[in-house]
């Protein structure tokens, strides 16, 4: 049988039961029999190419490599040289990258296969992703029900076991919810941890690129390959992953995160997965308390308000000039007859109202509406303000604690369509994750059960700035490898 994590697999690898070759060839064999649209594109020739070149290597050749075998997804808003790169949008649709994302690089340069592209809402804007251009992913453990967004391709395609590791980007949740709606890890890392170079922005000072795996061992791995100083990106810092993982000694429960107003009610049964959690930690001699976020209601307007600016800026270049699709010529002149815009305006107006969905296109509306003369301070500026208040929550809490335990959303995954056209209701799904991604601080999403239904329940781990080894200490309690 497969093994079901990498750990397991260079196991049998260096003991010589299986080849790369043969565990790669399991994976495409898989992928093409799935029915979760989790793939956008699969490289089966150039995956199973590098496969075999690992293979030929002597032994002590691969004991260089780190990840050596490791085979990985990776989620289509990074770019990855010669695959299809369309950030889920019909805007890019027929698109090729022309160079590797720095998190690529450095998984390629430590031995690790790159399978395929995974699907994801557009431009990672969603929490179901059912915003594909591409058709909705479905979950894998019930195909009823979403898989949790952006990251939702990846979350499925790990959970269903069609590649050891995925990469994902989280902005305010995209890597730690879908991986709590699919029973596996997922890991946001700290802001600045891991380069953005190659990743698609959506909101350049919220976006962080993390694994989802199996188990804990797989993703620690992956960060440890994908971390450091980046030249090519200006907010990346040169600091390693200690090997060294620190127990921690008295963990936090923020107390607002379990109010009874509508925005966080919290389904009973991730109630029960929080108190079970706090029990497996005071079984192993941890201290846990009750702290105070007292921002943390205001988390999801500023969130949306911030992301949805910076989303308005860094979406402006896809206009039909340099790359990626631009509307005919028919549609161009019935711009210009209907509006009396110059023939250039037209075109963009066509282009951009024709290749963005309607996610897409309402952030794009919000932010631009937030930066406008007259609303700047009184939405930008203030939401901005918040996010500090939200940040130094965050510092006086860790000043008493060294995690925080906390659900990763108010209720397990919800079914496909139920949300759909209620915006509100899918921006709350997000309560929990967005005040920590303001703050820029890491979390980690750790299977915690299921519902009586049957689905995957995760919990959240926060920690201070550059604490990930602490959260995967504490996360292995939870869930032993």
């Amino acid at each position: 049988m497969t093994p079901t994590s990498y750990v397991e697999f260079r196991n049998a690898l260096d003991s010589g039961r299986v080849t790369c070759v043969e565990e790669t060839s399991a994976f495409l064999s898989r992928i093409r029999s799935s029915d979760l649209n989790a793939f956008l594109c699969v490289d089966e020739a150039g995956a199973l190419a590098r496969a075999a070149e690992i293979d030929a290597l002597e032994r002590n050749q691969r004991d260089m490599l780190p990840l050596a075998g490791m085979v990985v997804g990776v989620k289509d808003v990074i770019n990855s040289s010669g695959l299809p790169m369309t950030c889920g949008s019909r805007i890019l649709e027929g698109f090729d990258s022309l160079f590797d994302a720095t998190v690529v690089e450095r998984l390629r340069a430590a031995g690790a296969i790159i399978i395929g592209k995974l699907n994801c809402d557009e431009f990672a804007m969603g929490s179901s992703n059912e915003n594909s251009a591409f058709g909705a992913v479905r979950n894998p453990v019930s195909r009823e029900h979403v898989p949790g967004g952006s990251s939702g391709g990846s979350a499925a395609a790990v959970g269903a076991n069609l590649c050891h590791v995925a990469l994902g980007s989280d902005t305010g949740g995209s890597i730690r919810q879908p991986a709590s709606f699919c029973g596996v890890v997922g890991l946001k890392p700290t802001y600045g941890r891991v380069s953005r170079f190659g990743l698609v922005a959506f909101a350049s000072s919220l976006d962080s690129i993390g694994p989802l795996a199996r188990t804990i061992d797989d993703a620690e791995l992956v960060l440890a390959a994908i971390s450091g100083r980046d030249e090519r990106d200006a907010t990346s810092l040169p600091l390693p992953v200690h090997a060294a993982e620190v127990l921690p000694r008295r963990i936090g429960i923020p107390k607002e995160y379990f109010g009874r107003g509508t925005a966080h009610a919290v389904h009973p049964e991730i109630v029960a997965a929080i108190e079970s959690a706090r029990s497996k930690f005071e079984q192993s001699g941890i201290e846990v308390v009750e702290v105070s976020l007292p921002h943390t209601e205001y988390g999801v307007a500023a969130y949306y308000i911030v992301a949805s600016a910076e989303a308005s800026s860094n979406l402006a270049r896809f206009d039909g000039v340099r790359y990626g699709y631009r509307a005919d010529a028919a549609a161009i002149a019935a711009e210009v007859d209907d509006d009396d815009l110059s023939p250039l305006d037209a075109m963009y107006t066509a282009t951009r109202t024709a290749g963005f969905g309607e996610e897409v296109k309402r952030r794009i509306m919000l932010g631009t509406y937030a930066l406008s003369s007259g609303y700047y301070d009184a939405y930008y500026d203030k939401a901005q303000r918040v996010r500090t208040l939200i940040r130094r929550d965050f510092e006086h809490a860790f000043a008493d604690v060294d995690v925080l335990l906390a659900p990763v959303s108010p209720t397990p995954a919800f079914r496909l369509g139920e949300r759909i056209d209620d915006v509100l209701a899918m921006y709350l799904v997000d309560v929990f994750t967005v005040p920590s991604s303001l703050a820029g601080i890491p979390g980690l999403s750790v299977p915690m059960g299921a519902t009586v239904e049957g689905l995957p329940i995760g919990v959240q781990l926060l920690g201070p700035s550059f604490s990930e080894t602490t959260l995967f200490a504490a996360g292995r309690i939870l869930s032993p490898q």
